[in-house]
């Protein structure tokens, strides 16, 4: 089990990475920021799938939803933002 959550944190932090570089870099698309945005802000509200009083499942679903969304919005970026890398 602890081998599949640090497999998925270790891909939670390159996606952040990329999702950050993609926002810093000129041509990023309005939606991107956008996504962004509201993907935050589902992490921090205190609306939830499964509420996170449920001591692992409420955070695991956060991390799944968040990381979901992460890569959705990196799927869909245009090749000249995701072409170039810091």
């Amino acid at each position: 089990m602890w081998k599949r959550i640090a497999l998925f944190w270790t891909l939670f932090r390159g996606d952040a990475r990329r999702l950050w570089a993609a926002l810093r870099h000129p041509a990023a698309p309005g939606w991107l920021k956008w996504g962004t945005a509201l993907t935050v802000l589902y992490l921090v509200s205190p609306i939830d799938l499964i509420p996170d009083g449920i001591p692992f499942l409420g955070w695991a679903d956060d991390l799944a939803v968040v990381t979901f969304a992460l890569r959705w919005m990196l799927k869909r970026l245009p090749a000249e933002v995701t072409a170039q890398r810091d």
